[in-house]
């Protein structure tokens, strides 16, 4: 809950930041409310406060008040820097900021449906133009891959494999690179958009794994399995910052194949028969698009997987399906 600086050891436990009730969960538009609990009664002479150690607000009886409006969800760190006596003692407290708002329940609507390569586990999905791009995993003993595909038809134009090492997993395409994750190597690869021939590698900083990729024309957005979506830098593809996925009611985590669709980040949710649909400035989960019965309509067989693989035809307006090892590809409409 707290913890001292480095000039008050000896004066440890001394304070605590309290919130009203000691509330912990707070929502788009609440305020947050903060005292410095000093319990032995020390003559304080400043506080200031730190938001995930960005400098906050303070008002001149040291208590902590901000209304909140554009903050990102998720994890925060509420921190204070207290002097008094002659030294400093530094306090801070967990809180966890959720949406305001229910997400949205969408259903949907079956277009047309196309060919999929069967024995394809599909990782990332991607259209440029016509030109369907798809990264599959090695599941089931197979050996993943890049291709390049027609989806009308299901034909694969060009296809890369991955060494046995590696586990593909998600893709995106920018400035005429597709970048493919790999699920535990904690490396991901570069690819020349025309030839699919490898020209690259890069390393993961901070995350441990490798799930979904998609972009914005800027922004390069990466899922880990965690709770956090990454941002990445456009030229070094490294990561600088993260959203937290949450609800009105909890932190959200295994979002997986990703889509960058009309500013909002679409994700598949591993294990889940639907798409979340994540507002990238805050990281709310806005809306879902239940998608049961999907999976129903392909070809059963023993190695049949989960829902995963989101592309959305960007020129056309048009937006895709499929799943691991699914045979078809679904164009559907959502229904709102």
């Amino acid at each position: 809950m707290y913890s001292c600086g480095s000039n008050s050891d000896t004066k440890k436990n001394h304070f605590s930041i309290k919130t009203n009730n000691d509330q912990t969960k707070f929502k788009l538009t609440e305020t947050v409310k903060a005292t410095i609990h000093n319990p032995k009664k020390h003559t304080i002479d400043s506080v200031a406060y730190f938001l995930n150690d960005k400098r906050s607000i303070t008002s001149t009886d040291f208590s902590y008040e901000e209304k909140l409006d554009s903050e990102k969800l998720g994890s925060q760190i509420l921190k204070a820097i207290i002097y008094y006596d002659g030294t400093q003692a530094e306090v801070s407290k967990k809180l966890t900021f959720l949406n305001n708002q229910s997400p949205k329940l969408y259903k949907y609507k079956i277009i047309a449906t196309h060919p999929h390569d069967q024995k394809a586990f599909t990782q990332g999905l991607e259209f440029i133009g016509d030109t369907l791009y798809e990264s599959t995993g090695s599941g089931k003993g197979g050996i993943s891959s890049l291709r390049k595909t027609d989806y009308t038809t299901g034909e694969v134009l060009i296809k890369k494999e991955i060494g046995k090492e590696h586990f593909g997993e998600g893709i995106t395409i920018l400035d005429d690179k597709i970048l493919q994750l790999t699920w535990q190597s904690k490396e991901g690869f570069v690819y020349d958009l025309k030839t699919l021939e490898k020209t690259g590698s890069f390393a993961y900083n901070k995350s441990k794994e490798g799930w979904g990729l998609c972009n914005d024309g800027v922004h390069i957005y990466k899922s880990d399995g965690t709770e956090k979506i990454w941002i990445l830098d456009q030229k070094t593809y490294a990561e600088k910052d993260y959203i937290e996925i949450t609800t009105n009611k909890k932190v959200k985590s295994k979002f997986n194949e990703l889509e960058w669709i009309d500013g909002k980040i679409y994700a598949n949710t591993w294990q889940k028969d639907g798409i979340a649909i994540i507002n990238p400035k805050n990281g709310a989960l806005e809306a879902v698009i239940d998608l049961s019965g999907l999976r129903q309509k392909v070809t059963q067989h023993e190695n049949l997987d989960v829902l995963n693989g989101i592309a959305y035809k960007k020129n056309t307006k048009q937006l895709f399906v499929t799943g691991k090892n699914w045979d078809t590809l679904f164009e559907i409409e959502i229904l709102k």
